[in-house]
């Protein structure tokens, strides 16, 4: 009797407290973003009441991998393009943003990049951030990248 009760406890506790799904990482591509063999646009991970999504460093190509823009004004229009198209993906926005980590060739442009990211994040909880200068990126004509971190709150 003892041990049935100790067994169905045990059983009430395990199942209480697991995850609801099996597994609580999802991948995912946006169509609307250039998708590079070998890297996930980004992950979700299941949070319980949220998920986090982590996004690969993106830079300023569209959906055909063609450069958009020659300054680092336009190539941040076109990365915060990629970040949104890819959040909308978990149903988030750029608001959703806690996390940005910014890679730019000339950090004298910085006032260039904030310009449009505060177009994107949510500006009375800024999201925490690293900025660093590069000397190069995977291409000459790529002047900034920018990963991102989002929490979206799942829908119940």
């Amino acid at each position: 009797m003892k041990k049935n009760l100790v067994l169905v406890n045990t059983l009430f506790f395990i199942f209480s407290f697991s995850q609801k799904t099996m597994n609580p990482i999802e991948y995912k591509s946006s169509p609307k973003v250039f998708n590079i063999p070998g890297l996930s646009q980004s992950v979700s991970i299941d949070c319980g009441s949220s998920k986090m999504i982590l996004l690969s460093g993106q830079v300023p190509l569209n959906s055909d991998g063609s450069l958009v823009g020659n300054n680092v004004e336009e190539q941040t229009q076109q990365i915060f393009r990629n970040i949104e198209n890819i959040l909308q993906e978990y149903g988030g926005t750029g608001k959703d943003i806690v996390k940005l980590g910014i890679f730019i060739t000339d950090i004298s442009k910085t006032p260039d990049f904030r310009k449009v990211r505060d177009l994107h994040i949510n500006l009375q909880n800024p999201p925490v951030s690293s900025l660093i200068e590069v000397s190069k990126l995977f291409r000459n004509d790529v002047l900034i990248e920018v990963e991102a971190t989002a929490v979206i709150k799942n829908k119940r």
